[in-house]
């Protein structure tokens, strides 16, 4: 017997160019496809801020399955910053992300070079696919399936055999909304040469990390080739409250672990929290 779907109402805020941002409460069976349905409300729109809707601004009509979105004004204080799909940062917390921009820093750590770099979402899938482009070797992908994917409380590691920068390219351009998109995946790309790892992270920045330096001049002529430019502070979603989800045509985590598994790559791994001390 099929399994019944339930909606659930969100809140989400709009940007588009020249408008003041709006907001809208609207119903999904996932986050993902709640976005998707305010989006499509006003063209040229794009999703700046979510959160589940109360449940005062759910319509009457609702239990009779009437209604679908409903206009609730103006959005007060949220950024208009057009983040990845994938992520977005609580509404109601949102003015904590005030200062998020374009652009990459490098990150302090005593023992790795960290260089992360944040853009938008027309942006996102060509700086990471354009920096494994660049980069001189590549050895596997990982594919890292996060605890909070419809809530699992585990992480599975998905693990390509070894393979090189051209096959790991056509596999995630093959699969660029399924994985790139979603919030509740981090991939990464090793370059065991250098003992490097090039990561699309769970909140959607692009990260080098690395032993030493020695491709470090390359990382920044890279994003610089990619119209990145370094700035002197990142604000990223992770500092504020925020939500991870999926895009609304992609698969659950059931059935991505069972393309994954098509696709030849092999669980390796599944990770579950320490238990408290």
């Amino acid at each position: 017997m099929a399994r019944a779907l339930t909606r659930t109402w969100y809140r989400i805020a709009l940007g588009r160019a020249g408008a003041p941002p709006t907001v809208v409460a609207v119903a999904g069976e996932h986050m993902g496809i709640a976005v998707a349905a305010a989006e499509r409300h006003a063209p040229g729109a794009f999703a700046i801020a979510a959160e589940v809707a109360d449940h005062s601004e759910i319509p009457l009509g609702e239990s009779l399955g009437k209604s679908a979105l409903v206009d609730l004004g103006p959005a007060q204080d949220v950024p208009a910053f057009r983040w990845p799909v994938g992520v977005l940062p609580k509404l109601s917390r949102a003015a904590a992300v005030a200062g998020a921009r374009h652009g990459w820093v490098r990150r302090a750590d005593p023992s790795l070079l960290v260089i992360e770099a944040q853009t938008t979402a027309d942006q996102v899938t060509d700086t990471f696919l354009g920096m494994i482009e660049r980069l001189p070797s590549a050895d596997n992908l990982e594919v890292r399936v996060l605890d909070h994917f419809d809530d699992a409380g585990c992480a599975d590691v998905w693990l390509t055999s070894r393979i090189d920068a051209r096959r790991i390219l056509r596999f995630l351009d093959d699969h660029d909304e399924e994985l790139l998109g979603n919030g509740h995946l981090e991939l990464s790309v090793y370059v065991r040469a250098h003992r490097a790892t090039l990561r699309l992270t769970e909140h959607k920045t692009v990260v080098w990390l690395a032993a030493d330096g020695a491709l470090e001049a390359d990382v920044r002529r890279w994003l610089g080739e990619l119209a990145i430019p370094a700035v002197d502070a990142l604000v990223t979603v992770k500092d504020a409250p925020h939500f991870h989800y999926r895009p609304a045509r992609s698969r659950d985590r059931r059935k991505l672990g069972e393309e994954l598994y098509r696709q030849r790559l092999r669980r390796v791994d599944t990770l579950r929290p320490s238990p408290p001390a």
